[in-house]
C-alpha cells in the first residue's frame, strides 16, 4: 500500500504551520509518527480516501466526533449546496439563525435564548464571559475539557499542572496572562466534597462541567451540584460540545433528569459543518448585553442551515439511538476479543464515544501497533471508536475480523513470546501535548 504523499506534505507543513496542524488531535504524532497518511482526499460514509488513493474504514475518531451522520451526508449537504448557490455571506443577517435559536429552545425546555459561534472553544469562552458577568464573579470551578482559551488554561498557573486528570496532560499556560492565577479551580468528577471545599473558600460565581465523559455521576452527584448552585446563586454551565445528541435528542443531561442555567452543544449538531451553540436561561443569557461579544463569521449562513438539517434528519432516524447501539457493540466486541487472547483492557466512555486501554507498560506502544497493523488491512483504528450511523454491522465486523491477528500479536508480546519494540516500524504515538521538533 502506498501512502506516502500525506507524510511528504506533513513534513512541509511542520515547517510552515507551528504545531504541524489546527488541531493537537489530528496530529500524526497522535496516532503513527512518521507513517500516518495525514490528509484526505476524500470521505464519505465512514470512508476515508487518503492522497495516494488508498480507501479506509474509520473506525477511530470520525472527524473528532463531529459527524455523527456520517461523512457528506447527502440531505445536509444538499442543503449547504443550496445556500452557496444563494449566496452565503451578506451586509444581512441570515434567518436560519432566528431559526436554529427557536429549534434549540424547544429542545431545551428550560432555556430562553441561544448565541452561537464557530467552534468549541469560541462557545466555550461565550459562555464563561455571559456566566461570569451575569453572576458578578470572576472565580470560576471546572470539570472536564473546556477548550485552548486563557481562562481555562489558567488553572495551570495555579498548581503546575491541574488540567492533567481533564482530558490532556501537559499544557504549558505559557503566554496565558499570570494574573489569572487562581481564577479557575479544577475539581474531580464525582468528587462531590472537593467542589464544597472550592466553594467554601473561594468566591466561586460560575461551576462550569461536563455532564459525562469517560463515566457517569455516583451518588446523585450531578443533583447535588445543582442543588449547591442554586442555593449559592451560582451560575451552573454544562459544556456538551462533546456529549450532546449522543444519547439523547439534545443534551445528555436530559438523561439524569438535571437543568443547568446554561449548555453549550458543538461537535455534532453541524454535522461536520462549524456551528456551536450556547444555550441558556434569559436571567443569565440577557447578560451578554452588558458585555462586549461579537465576530464576523458567527453570522455566516452555511453553519445554520448545516444544523437546522442535521437536527432533522437526527430527530428522523432517531441517530442517537443508532450510534449508541454501535458503540455498545463495538464494547462488547473489545472487551470479547480482550478475553480471548488472555489480554487486560479498561473500556470506558459513553458507547457512542468509546475508548479503552491496555493494562500494561506497554500500552502505547500496543496502541501504536495497532493503529500501524489496522491501516495495512485498510481501517483507521486505534483505542478509540466514535459511532456515526453509516457505521454498518458488517464494517464492525470486518474490524474484529482485522484485529484478532494484531491482538494475537500484542498476547505473544505480553507473554514474552515476542518483542513489541521490533514489530513498530516507526517511533509509539504521543499522549497528551508534546511539543515538536
Amino acid at each position: 500500500m502506498k501512502n506516502r504523499t500525506g507524510q511528504i506534505l506533513y513534513k512541509k507543513a511542520k515547517k510552515l504551520i507551528p504545531g504541524g496542524t489546527m488541531l493537537l488531535s489530528k496530529r500524526p504524532e497522535m496516532f503513527l509518527p512518521e507513517n500516518w497518511p495525514s490528509y484526505f482526499s476524500k470521505a464519505k460514509g465512514c470512508k476515508v480516501w487518503d492522497l495516494d488513493g488508498n480507501k479506509y474504514f474509520d473506525m477511530s475518531i470520525m472527524g473528532i466526533g463531529t459527524n455523527t451522520l456520517g461523512y457528506g451526508n447527502k440531505e445536509v449537504d444538499s442543503a449547504v449546496q443550496k445556500v452557496i448557490k444563494n449566496g452565503n455571506m451578506s451586509t444581512f443577517n441570515c434567518p436560519e439563525e432566528v431559526e436554529l435559536a427557536e429549534r434549540l429552545v424547544e429542545l431545551n425546555p428550560w432555556a430562553d435564548m441561544v448565541r452561537f459561534a464557530r467552534s468549541g472553544g469560541e462557545a466555550n469562552s461565550i459562555a464563561i464571559r455571559i456566566a461570569r458577568a451575569a453572576s458578578g464573579k470572576d472565580k470560576v470551578a471546572i470539570c472536564g475539557y473546556h477548550g485552548w482559551h486563557d481562562w481555562y488554561l489558567s488553572a495551570n498557573h495555579n498548581q503546575g499542572d491541574g488540567l492533567s486528570g481533564h482530558l490532556l496532560p501537559g499544557l504549558n499556560p505559557n503566554g496565558v496572562p499570570k494574573n489569572l492565577k487562581d481564577t479557575v479551580y479544577p475539581f474531580h468528577y464525582n468528587n462531590f466534597e472537593e467542589l464544597l471545599s472550592i466553594l467554601n473558600n473561594n468566591e466561586i460565581g460560575v461551576i462550569k462541567m461536563e455532564v459525562v465523559r469517560n463515566f457517569g455521576p455516583e451518588d446523585n452527584f450531578l443533583k447535588k451540584v445543582r442543588d449547591i448552585a442554586t442555593e449559592r446563586n451560582i451560575v451552573l454551565i454544562f459544556d456538551e460540545c462533546t456529549s450532546g445528541f449522543r444519547e439523547t435528542f439534545g443534551g445528555i443531561h436530559k438523561k439524569f433528569e438535571v437543568e443547568p442555567d446554561i449548555a453549550m452543544y458543538g461537535k455534532t449538531i453541524g454535522n461536520g459543518y462549524a456551528l456551536t451553540a450556547v444555550v441558556g436561561k434569559k436571567s443569565v443569557m440577557e447578560s451578554a448585553q452588558t458585555s462586549f461579544i461579537s465576530s464576523t463569521f458567527w453570522t455566516e449562513r452555511i453553519g445554520p442551515t448545516a444544523a437546522l438539517k442535521t437536527l432533522e434528519v437526527m430527530e428522523k432516524l432517531k441517530s442517537w439511538k443508532i450510534i449508541t447501539e454501535k458503540g455498545k457493540k463495538v464494547q462488547e466486541g473489545w472487551k470479547s476479543l480482550a478475553k480471548s487472547h488472555n489480554l487486560s483492557i479498561t473500556v470506558s466512555g459513553m458507547p457512542a464515544l468509546s475508548t479503552y486501554s491496555f493494562t500494561s507498560e506497554n500500552s502505547l506502544e500496543y496502541k501504536t501497533y495497532i493503529t500501524q497493523e489496522m491501516l495495512k488491512k485498510g481501517f483507521l483504528a486505534s483505542t478509540h471508536f466514535y459511532a456515526c450511523t453509516a457505521h454498518k454491522n458488517r464494517y464492525i465486523d470486518l474490524y474484529f475480523e482485522a484485529l484478532d491477528d494484531v491482538y494475537q500479536n500484542i498476547s505473544d508480546c505480553e507473554n514474552g513470546k515476542k518483542d513489541i519494540h521490533k514489530l513498530l516500524e516507526g517511533p509509539v504515538c504521543h499522549s497528551g501535548f508534546s511539543r515538536l521538533n
